[in-house]
């Protein structure tokens, strides 16, 4: 039976903080189904496309590298829901520091209570990502400021394309 695992997130943009979640989780599955959440309330900075696109291009060849299939999807409703429907029984989550843990487990918590099934794996960040975040990486880009170290090229090309000043 298949490893599958589901690694949720917003990805407005790919960091280089969920690269390194991604070479973690690959090792631990056979197919991962990255999996952008849709918030209709929210506003975010690149499409469902742009994101889509995004995340096949930067994951794809290091998920590749590892043997493992990926996939590039969207949901709107429950993240449980959506491994339940993707047929994941691991939930990839990435932690930066004891902020994300607290939180990270109250949300693994629940998630147990409504499917069981499904087991919250977490993967702490390595050192040198640890204070990135698509927030501040989209601040900073706003605002002018070098991204470059924080985010991968293709993803910094997109953010100065957005930013053109």
């Amino acid at each position: 039976m298949p490893r599958i695992a589901l690694y949720p997130g917003s990805f407005d943009p790919v960091t280089n903080g969920h690269l390194d979640v991604v070479r973690h989780a690959v090792a631990l599955c056979d197919r991962l189904v990255v999996t952008i959440g849709v918030q209709h309330a929210k506003q975010p900075l690149f499409s469902i496309e742009e994101r889509l696109k995004m995340v096949s291009e930067v994951f794809g060849p290091i998920a590749a590298r590892a043997g493992c299939a990926l996939e590039a999807t969207t949901h709107d409703n429950l993240t449980v829901v959506a491994a339940q429907k993707n047929g994941a029984t691991i939930m990839i989550r990435g932690l930066r520091d004891g902020t994300d843990l607290d939180y990270e487990m109250q949300l693994a918590g629940m998630n147990e209570a409504m499917a069981p099934e499904v087991h919250t794996v977490f993967v702490p960040a390595s050192a040198t990502v640890r204070p990135i975040t698509a927030t501040l990486v989209r601040q900073i880009a706003g605002m002018g400021g070098d991204v470059s170290a924080f985010v991968p090229p293709s993803v910094a090309a997109s953010l100065r394309t957005k930013f053109v000043r």
